[in-house]
């Protein structure tokens, strides 16, 4: 820690928050980006859970959600995103700006989708993977866990294999997985 206070609140240690902040008094937020492939919002989302809290999510009022959509918790949901029909979103999600989530999609639990991307209808993001600016999905794929879809990939046909990153249109995979790219194993750190 390096200051007391941060825009005008207190900033709290991670080790004193069970004293400062009960889980009965308090929601959280784990508000951490993509950092070491998603790992670590995951671990400290997981961690506080255990504490015994329970999560706030953000769902910003410029953005179009469908009223039977079901959004898990710890998920923030930027403007301008237009989620369809019957969509799920799992917990610890990160949506940011302009997106469509087509009808019927699952993203399960720790993705992140970067900005303006277009996932069709009846899709299934895997736990994990981020999907880059200007990707686009088709209808029914499948996208497996720990996935990475740069910037502008196009997949049209369901992927199966955990950690890879892809590349182009159409989409084909790297030589390197996400673990080796972030150092990290396929269950964690």
């Amino acid at each position: 820690m390096t200051k007391d206070q941060l825009f005008g609140k207190p900033v709290t240690a991670f080790e004193d928050i069970l004293d400062n902040y009960p889980p009965a008094q308090v929601k959280l937020f784990t508000a951490i980006t993509f950092t070491k492939f998603n790992r670590v919002r995951m671990r400290l989302y997981s961690k506080c859970k255990e504490m015994g809290y329970s999560f706030a999510n953000y769902v910003s009022s410029r953005a179009f959600v469908w009223r039977n959509v079901k959004i898990g918790e710890n998920t923030f949901i930027f403007e301008d995103n237009t989620i369809q029909y019957n969509v799920e979103i799992g917990n610890n999600v990160v949506l940011w700006s302009g997106n469509h989530i087509g009808h019927r999609t699952r993203i399960n639990d720790n993705c992140f989708l970067t900005s303006h991307v277009v996932v069709s209808g009846y899709c299934n993001i895997g736990e994990n993977s981020f999907i880059g600016v200007n990707a686009t999905i088709g209808d029914f794929v499948e996208i497996p866990k720990d996935s990475l879809i740069a910037a502008g990939a196009v997949i049209v046909k369901s992927l199966t294999t955990p950690g890879l990153i892809y590349m182009g249109n159409p989409a084909k995979p790297t030589e390197k997985t996400v673990y080796e790219k972030f150092g990290i194993g396929d269950e964690g750190e």
